[in-house]
């Protein structure tokens, strides 16, 4: 039997991490960015980062060809395999979630991945600029 915190050192040994300072830069470049929370939906809505898509990671395998970059597809094997040819950023609360993450979406086929180290923690406390959906 393993632990999280062994299946969780496990996927960061198969995925490449980035640190949330080279996420903010390709953020600031690139609008179309795709970045993908992984977080709870309660989470997510307390402090987010823009244009961030909520996919929480129990249902990432199925919401991911929902994406609103493919979503216009009626094909589902196509829609993937344009997602699949696009940098794709996975973000969690701490980075334990968007390793798992990153994991499973390269075991379905894409390889452009990223997992962001620390994540919204690590965020947050570098002073990045977040969104909140509450009132």
């Amino acid at each position: 039997m393993k632990t999280p915190d062994q299946l969780i050192s496990e996927a960061k040994n198969q995925i490449v991490e980035i640190s949330v300072e080279k996420l903010y830069e390709e953020y600031l470049k690139h609008p179309d960015l795709i970045l993908i929370d992984v977080r709870e939906p309660e989470e997510y809505q307390a402090a987010s980062i823009d244009r961030a898509v909520n996919f929480p990671r129990g249902m990432l395998e199925m919401k991911i060809a929902q994406h609103p970059v493919v979503n216009h597809h009626c094909d589902l094997e196509l829609a993937l395999k344009e997602l699949s040819e696009k940098n794709i950023y996975l973000i969690c609360g701490t980075g334990a979630r968007s390793s798992l993450a990153t994991l499973a979406l390269q075991n379905m086929g894409f390889m452009k991945l990223y997992s962001v180290q620390g994540g919204m923690q690590a965020w947050i406390a570098a002073g990045l600029p977040t969104i909140s959906y509450l009132n």
